[in-house]
């Protein structure tokens, strides 16, 4: 007979499945690990909003990379293109300026178009702190790139001083004192006549006023030092300051090159045998000083015995301070003069001189030379009626006081 479920008390349960069989393994296949459970499938719209962002995402990268490709392509064409400025100008960069600050300056100056590409091309050049002040000059169409270089070479703008030979300290200083380019106030103190060198000095802007005067102190002291060094043996100098006055007295007598050392040999040879100099230059030095004669002042007969201690035809040997700064070929000359026994000199009326060794000699030809200026003065007074009387101090012709180193003895 059949048991029913109910028979047995399990009416409405369900019967478990028969257990799965068993099938044996091989030892590899036991040690083989199983498969984990599978992530579940995403959904077909998840899969499409992934794409759109990643695609989004890609896009973007792309358009700005472009852009920037486009803004470095067009940016660099305007670094290196021609500059805005017709005409150039001069820029100053001051000490410590920044890239930012020199751009925006380069644009407000019409130098350069922008300033923002100007400062990002100098810091893609990696120039940021390469450029240097100074005054630059900034030539007409030049590109930022020219700029960027010619700040970052340093080649400012040159000034330059000039002091001639034979200005005083007095002149030489108002020079220093009127060059625009230089800054800073003028020496407390003034140097010694004779002590400034004779020289052309180049600077930059910002360049001090006492600076100038450091420089061509310390150049005349050397070159004065060097050249006194290699003097001839047989001098009748008590020391280098009686060469350098000598010197500044050849200086104002002569400014022709092939006369300097027979200039300075007439003095020497005077100053040899006990003999006064009579140089016009040092009864000038002596009325006027460092200011120097008026140009239109000339040298009056009466100015000869007016007694100074510059005024060589009254004193023995020399003046007691230089008349001028001389410059080399003076010092050159006196150092070395020519060996001749020349005691006289005169104008020939043409910018140079003639020597004499006697007085008989010199005083033909100062009587030939005031000939020629009488023949000169008739032919410039032809044809003018004007005519002036009473004149009682009449002026040296020629500002020639009987020639120099010439009245008779």
């Amino acid at each position: 007979m059949n048991t029913s479920p109910a028979d047995n008390g399990e009416f409405g349960q369900r019967q478990s499945p028969p257990p799965a069989p068993i099938v044996p393994k091989t030892a590899s296949e036991a040690l083989r690990p199983e498969a984990g459970t599978p992530p579940p499938k995403r959904s077909r719209a998840s899969r499409g909003q992934f794409v759109v962002f990643m695609n989004f995402v890609i896009t973007s990268i792309m358009l700005v990379v472009l852009a920037a490709g486009v803004a470095l392509y067009f940016g660099k064409q305007e670094f290196n293109e021609p500059g805005p400025s017709a005409t150039g100008d001069t820029f100053p960069v001051k000490p410590n300026s920044g890239v930012q600050d020199i751009a925006d300056q380069l644009e407000r100056r019409g130098l350069i178009s922008d300033a923002r590409i100007f400062r990002l091309g100098v810091r893609a050049y990696g120039n940021d702190s390469a450029l240097k002040a100074g005054e630059y000059e900034i030539k007409p169409r030049a590109s930022m790139h020219d700029i960027m270089e010619l700040l970052k070479s340093g080649k400012s703008v040159m000034y330059s001083l000039t002091i001639p030979e034979g200005l005083t300290v007095e002149q030489a200083l108002q020079r220093i004192a009127d060059q625009g380019g230089l800054a800073g106030d003028m020496p407390a103190s003034v140097p010694p006549e004779g002590s400034l060198a004779t020289d052309t000095l180049r600077f930059t802007r910002g360049a001090t006023r006492q600076q100038m005067v450091d420089k061509l102190l310390a150049d005349q002291k050397k070159l004065v030092d060097d050249v006194w060094q290699r003097r001839a043996p047989d001098l009748p100098l008590a020391n280098v300051e009686d060469f350098v006055i000598l010197a500044s007295i050849v200086e104002k007598e002569t400014g022709k090159g092939d006369e300097r050392s027979r200039v300075a040999a007439v003095f020497l040879n005077r100053l040899a045998k006990g003999m006064r100099l009579q140089s016009d230059p040092t009864i000038i030095y002596g009325l006027f000083g460092g200011k120097g004669k008026p140009a239109d002042r000339p040298i009056y007969q009466s100015d000869i015995k007016k007694p100074t201690p510059y005024n060589t035809y009254l004193i023995n040997g020399l003046p007691p301070t230089p008349i001028a700064n001389p410059g080399r070929a003076s010092l050159e000359a006196v150092a070395n003069p020519s060996k001749t026994n020349d005691l006289y000199f005169v104008a020939d009326g043409t910018g140079g001189h003639v020597f004499a060794a006697t007085l008989a000699e010199h005083n033909e030809n100062v009587a030939r030379y005031r000939a020629l200026q009488k023949k000169q003065a008739e032919d410039a007074a032809k044809g003018d009626d004007a005519k002036v009387d009473g004149q009682t101090d009449a002026p040296v012709e020629g500002g020639d006081a009987d020639g120099d180193a010439g009245a008779a003895q």
